[in-house]
């Protein structure tokens, strides 16, 4: 790859990092706020939840040191997010709806950044989407996880993976075509929120499995 490309593509990395790490860390810091955790809770909550999608990215593509090893003012980041939210959370009338909208940000920022990174690091279309659905929502599940949450990634009717699986393949349409690369991110990150949003204004879903009772035999 053209090594000016790569050094163009690094700082649409580097801005999307520091935006999903910094939306990402909020949402934590309110799940910590749910639990009534002490700061120390609320630092941890917010770190996993900042750097632990991008975590795991990098290690399924073998990117070792992981990427707030490299920027380990990420972590700084998360921990001023948390700080923020430990004194501002009881002014807010709904901390989970805050949390529902942020977390939406978050996955629109999220999912173009480990589309990129993958992109950068010379992944094929089915990893270009997985690396993308990874990265938005490994850390949101770790928080609620841990935050004693029921995770959203699993709620039904939350539409969360189909987000993140529209918003990566909105992107990878995009790059196919030959759209420039800046506007196939915002494509992929506005595809990404809206649908997101749709969930949470409309009630967009899809059907959920029902089984069939029984055939009654008698």
């Amino acid at each position: 790859m053209n090594p000016d490309l790569v050094t163009a593509l690094g700082g649409h990395v580097w801005a999307l990092d520091y935006g999903s790490v910094l939306v990402f860390a909020l949402t934590g810091a309110l799940v910590a706020s749910r639990a009534q955790l002490d700061i120390i809770g609320f630092l941890f909550l917010a770190a996993l939840t900042a750097v632990g999608g991008g975590t795991v990215r990098d290690m399924v593509l073998g990117r070792t040191p992981v990427f707030w090893v490299v920027q380990p003012e990420l972590i700084l980041t998360a921990a001023a997010a948390a700080i923020f939210v430990y004194w501002t959370a009881p002014m807010l009338e709904s901390r989970y709806r805050w949390l529902l909208w942020l977390d939406a940000i978050a996955l629109a920022v999220a999912v173009p950044a480990g589309f990129d990174v993958a992109l950068i690091n010379g992944n094929g279309p089915i990893i270009l989407v997985i690396c993308g659905i990874i990265t938005g929502t490994m850390g949101g599940l770790m928080r609620d996880v841990v935050g004693n949450e029921v995770p959203l990634v699993l709620k039904s009717g939350e539409l969360y993976l189909t987000c993140a699986f529209g918003g990566a393949v909105v992107a990878l349409i995009l790059v196919s075509l030959g759209v420039p690369r800046p506007l196939a991110l915002i494509g992929c990150g506005a595809t990404t929120f809206l649908m997101r949003a749709g969930t949470l204004i409309w009630g967009w879903s899809l059907p959920v499995y029902r089984p069939r009772p029984p055939r009654d035999r008698g």
